[in-house]
């Protein structure tokens, strides 16, 4: 009975709690019933809960839940948003939970883990139909095949199923959108051709459908996108020609074709589209030059065309363009062909990167004359490849103050460094190295660049002297190696407190390696091979806790190596080619002097050593073997002795006193033992005492005296 009254209780409860949820509102029990069906691992939805007493609510319990959004009586659910909210799960095929949001206008299931399709009856639904305006389902786990049902929605702005596993062909059904703005694509599954049917979705702004496998190529219908005003179709696999069509689209303002098969020529009716900001046709087959028409580009910002087959002459008007801050071709076969002088040209071959803005100017009154280039003041970064034109000549083309960044490297300039790299006062990265014509000196002028960080200028054939190192605090990187410079390293360097590596190598130096370098808290790698350096390796470097390398092979340097571990790890390929040079990890030094790291013992002063140690070992060994007999003695002998303490307030006594006591027969009769090894004993004083008999050893006298001080404290 009393269980059955207990069934029945828990079962009232039950029921008034399942009735006090599902009577709240029909809204907030469709949202519930579609929260069971989710996974929520990080508990996004625990706020999703109606507490009992709730079922004469008036307004939507559910408008104070996370990610619903209400009209402004609370009376009627118009936004469902679960995005990135960590939910995984199935959403019922059914689609029955959304059936009674007749108002809803914005579904956003974005950024979670939602699988298999995603249920096309959701779009059956007649008050979606008229209503929704936004489905975002970006980046989760659908799959199957693009649902054609969405192009019900006649009223619907933006559509978002990019980033699952959608498969198949996009549905020819999606160009009969009427008020479409948005649509995203890209990043699934999706293959076959593009659908020409797209080119009618005259209200697109923003078109993403690359970044999936398509067969064959962009249908010329897209060119009647009249309102596009971003398309991107890149890495989707897509072959033939470019379109000329796409001309036609005279809003647009990024186009994005990279990373496809595209071949022939850019069409020249690109020239059109006057608001182009972005043109990306980077990674393709395109053949062929830069249409001269791309002049009129006058919003243009970047321009990439890298890795393609395009060959012709860059034309001069692309450096008119006023807002061009990127242009990218890198490994082309494109030329700058431009005068210098009246009758006079050059011919510089381009490929590389350059940032920010090329101007082409008509001064007289610099190296830069007639239709030669100018580089703007905004001009920040240089970095190019394949040129073979005076150094002098390009930077002196230039608002020098305004560079930070030049990478000229690997080019055949010639003339040298000029001077002039004095004005570069906000430089920070400088490298020409690889360009095996440059020639000239160093300037004394680059020690005056306060902010310059790195200096390269290898293998450019520079001769003379290493000028003095004045305002270097910001440098960190010098490097200077397969030139021709002579002379000695300044001591100098020691005000470049910044300097963490200094390249040196295959030039033709002289003097000592200067103890300056151990002031360099920062230096890791120095490298001084292939000099002719004399004199021996400062003791002072292995103090230097951040050193790691210091190559000083193939040069005349004598002496011992420094006997400190960093010396000792480098290998013996940072020590060879000195032949005068000893000590790990070299050989060892032979000879008796007394040497850089200390004192050297010759082979007879080594024998008397051996003597001096056998020696002392042997006194050594006799004191262990003596004091060992002498402890084993000692033990042996305390073995079955007594150790006698007088407990305070009893007259002194002795051994002999106790020992009378325990032998005499009428006082053991008189006081029996308390135990084994404790019994009572009459002093010849007349005194009864306790008696512990201890067998005591040496190294327990400590625990002994504890133990005979409690006893005296009882």
């Amino acid at each position: 009975m009393e269980i059955f009254r207990s069934f029945c209780m828990f079962f009232w409860g039950a029921l008034l709690i399942i009735d006090s949820v599902l009577a709240a509102d029909p809204f907030s029990d469709a949202l519930l019933s579609l929260k069971s069906e989710l996974v929520d691992e990080s508990n996004s939805l625990a706020d999703w809960f109606v507490p009992p007493g709730m079922e004469g609510y008036e307004n939507v319990y559910a408008c104070s839940w996370s990610g619903i959004t209400c009209d402004k009586n609370s009376s009627m659910i118009i936004g469902l948003d679960l995005s990135g909210k960590n939910l995984a799960g199935v959403i019922s095929t059914s689609g029955k939970q959304f059936s009674v949001f007749t108002e809803l206008v914005d579904l956003n299931l974005s950024y979670n883990s939602f699988s298999e399709q995603l249920p096309v009856e959701i779009f059956n639904l007649t008050n979606l139909l008229e209503h929704i305006f936004v489905l975002d389902a970006f980046s989760n786990s659908f799959s199957g095949p693009l649902p054609t049902e969405v192009s019900r929605l006649e009223y619907l702005k933006v559509l978002n199923l990019a980033g699952s596993y959608f498969n198949g062909p996009i549905p020819s059904e999606y160009g009969s959108f009427k008020n479409l703005e948005f649509i995203h694509l890209a990043g699934n599954l999706l293959s076959g051709s593009i659908p020409p049917e797209l080119g009618n979705l005259k209200t697109v702004t923003h078109m993403e459908i690359g970044y999936n496998s398509y067969q064959g190529g962009i249908p010329w219908q897209l060119g009647n996108m009249s309102d596009i005003q971003y398309l991107d179709i890149a890495g989707a696999n897509i072959s033939g020609s470019i379109p000329k069509q796409l001309s036609n689209l005279t809003k647009l303002q990024s186009l994005f074709l990279f990373r496809n098969q595209f071949t022939g020529l850019i069409p020249w009716e690109f020239g059109r589209m006057v608001t182009l900001t972005d043109l990306d046709l980077s990674d393709n087959q395109l053949s062929g030059p830069i249409p001269q028409s791309f002049s009129e580009l006058k919003n243009l910002r970047l321009l990439s065309l890298m890795y393609n087959d395009m060959n012709g002459t860059v034309p001069e008007s692309i450096a008119e363009l006023p807002l061009l801050d990127s242009l990218f071709h890198m490994e082309q076969f494109l030329h700058w062909i431009t005068p210098t002088e009246p009758g006079q040209e050059f011919e510089a071959q381009v490929g590389g990167c350059f940032y920010k803005q090329f101007q082409w100017s008509h001064s007289s009154t610099d190296l830069c004359r007639g239709s030669a280039f100018q580089v703007d003041s905004v001009f920040e970064q240089i970095f190019g490849q394949s040129f073979s034109i005076s150094l002098q000549l390009l930077l002196s083309c230039s608002n020098l103050p305004e560079i930070t960044y030049i990478d000229l490297s690997r080019n055949g300039f010639t003339g040298g460094i000029p001077s002039d790299i004095s004005q570069a006062s906000n430089l920070q990265y400088f490298n020409i190295s690889k360009n095996s014509e440059l020639g000239g000196i160093l300037p004394e002028e680059i020690r005056s660049l306060p902010l310059l960080q790195n200096f390269s200028a290898s293998s450019c054939k520079i001769s003379g002297n290493i000028p003095d190192f004045q305002v270097c605090k910001s440098i960190t990187v010098i490097e200077v190696s397969m030139n021709n410079l002579s002379g000695i390293v300044p001591e100098s360097i020691s005000n470049c407190q910044a300097l963490e590596m200094v390249n040196l190598a295959n030039n033709n130096l002289t003097g000592h390696i200067t103890e300056q370098l151990a002031s360099l808290h920062e230096l890791a790698v120095v490298d001084l091979s292939h000099n002719h350096l004399t004199g021996s390796i400062p003791e002072k470097l292995g103090n230097l806790s951040s050193l790691l390398l210091m190559n000083v092979s193939f040069n005349d340097i004598s002496g011992s190596i420094p006997s400190e571990y960093i010396f000792r790890v480098m290998g013996s390929s940072a020590f060879v080619g000195n032949s005068k040079l000893c000590g790990e990890p070299l050989k060892p030094c032979a000879d008796s002097e007394e040497i850089q790291h200390g004192f050297k013992l010759g082979s007879k002063s080594k024998d008397k050593v051996k003597w001096v140690l056998l020696l002392c070992a042997g006194v050594v060994l006799l004191f262990v073997l003596v004091s060992g007999l002498g402890i084993f003695y000692l033990r042996r002998g305390s073995k079955e002795h007594w150790k006698m303490v007088s407990f305070s307030g009893l007259p002194r006594f002795t051994a002999n006193d106790v020992l009378r006591s325990l032998s005499s027969t009428e006082s053991m009769e008189t006081t029996p033992p308390l135990s084994s090894s404790v019994c009572k004993a009459v002093l010849p004083t007349g005194i009864t005492v306790s008696v512990k008999k201890i067998e005591w050893e040496t190294k327990r006298m400590k625990v002994m005296s504890e133990f005979v001080k409690a006893q005296e404290s009882d």
